[in-house]
């Protein structure tokens, strides 16, 4: 099982002919993701033969192979003649409203939109019309999501961990990284980086509300940081509606106030925001909250064996 994404899941790369769009691409094939299609306007007919090389914990099961990816106009050509249900968006800021509106308006089930420095009114304005037609965002400015040994659309490196039964979901996209390589002995049921700007399409609570919903995700690990108040309206959804075992860590802790860190939205104001304050909303609540990533990753550790 996992969440949102997985092996049967269809992918189209919406610039897929840019230098990012294929070295990524290349990568996400060779971690067994179907995808079928791209996008360039420009360059719609042509196809992008990429040698493809296994990667990830099964890759001495699969062997090399060359994947012939046709480009079409439009996301809607790509989806009526591939059937792609799933987009993933490497193209520059200021284009960046438009592809995700066209995948919108095609019927895309899911859009990663790995792109950052989109402008927070463009990205207001295609989150709210992706709410009203029922298309599930995640990103902008983050990784995407990877579920081991089905599926990785994004830029998550698949070679770190294999699958298992911990649910990943974080604001941090090297912490992603790191706590998929604290957790490498247990593995990953799904780890999506939901992104660190003001406004993201899956926040926290959506992630964990899925992995509570998904039979083989034993444990939820959070990954936060301060400003905003994401975390503490986790832990409230946590206290009301999730039976499973939360751990969580916060970074931040020695970040100055007043001083933007890292994300757009990672910005202290006075009491509200600091790690500390969000570490103590989640504590309440049950959250087991590690002050490092080895630390969280070992209390997940810890309740896994106690199962």
């Amino acid at each position: 099982m996992a969440i949102f994404l997985t092996k049967d899941d269809l992918v189209i790369v919406q610039g897929i002919t840019g230098s990012e769009g294929q070295k990524h691409a290349k990568r996400m094939l060779g971690a067994g993701t179907q995808i079928v299609g791209g996008t360039n306007p420009r360059k719609a007919g042509q196809h992008i033969d990429f040698d493809v090389e296994p990667i990830g914990f099964d890759k001495d099961e699969r062997e090399g192979r060359t994947v012939s990816v046709p480009v079409f106009g439009t996301v809607h050509e790509a989806k009526a003649e591939m059937g792609a249900e799933v987009s993933v968006i490497f193209v520059p800021p200021a284009f960046a409203k438009a592809a995700v509106v066209e995948a919108i308006d095609a019927g895309m089930r899911l859009v990663v939109i790995i792109t950052e420095g989109i402008p927070v009114k463009d990205t207001s304005e295609f989150f709210t019309y992706a709410q009203e037609k029922g298309v599930q965002l995640v990103g902008p400015n983050c990784p995407g999501i990877i579920t081991p040994g089905q599926s990785n659309v994004g830029i998550t490196p698949p070679d770190i961990t294999g699958p298992g039964k911990i649910g990943l979901v974080s604001k941090s996209g090297t912490l992603t990284y790191q706590m998929m390589h604290e957790l490498a002995d247990i593995g990953i049921s799904t780890a999506i980086g939901i992104g660190g700007d003001p406004i993201i399409g899956t926040t926290h609570i959506d992630a964990i509300k899925a992995f509570e919903a998904d039979p083989e995700t034993d444990v939820i690990v959070m990954i936060g940081e301060i400003g905003g108040d994401a975390e503490e309206r986790a832990a409230q959804y946590i206290q009301s509606n999730v039976t499973k075992p939360v751990v969580a860590y916060v970074a931040g802790f020695t970040a100055p106030e007043g001083k933007t860190m890292g994300h757009a939205g990672a910005i202290v104001s006075g009491s509200a925001g600091t790690a500390a304050a969000k570490q103590e909303a989640l504590e309440a609540v049950g959250v087991k909250v590690g002050k490092t990533p080895t630390e969280t990753a070992n209390l997940a550790r810890q309740i896994l064996q106690g199962k």
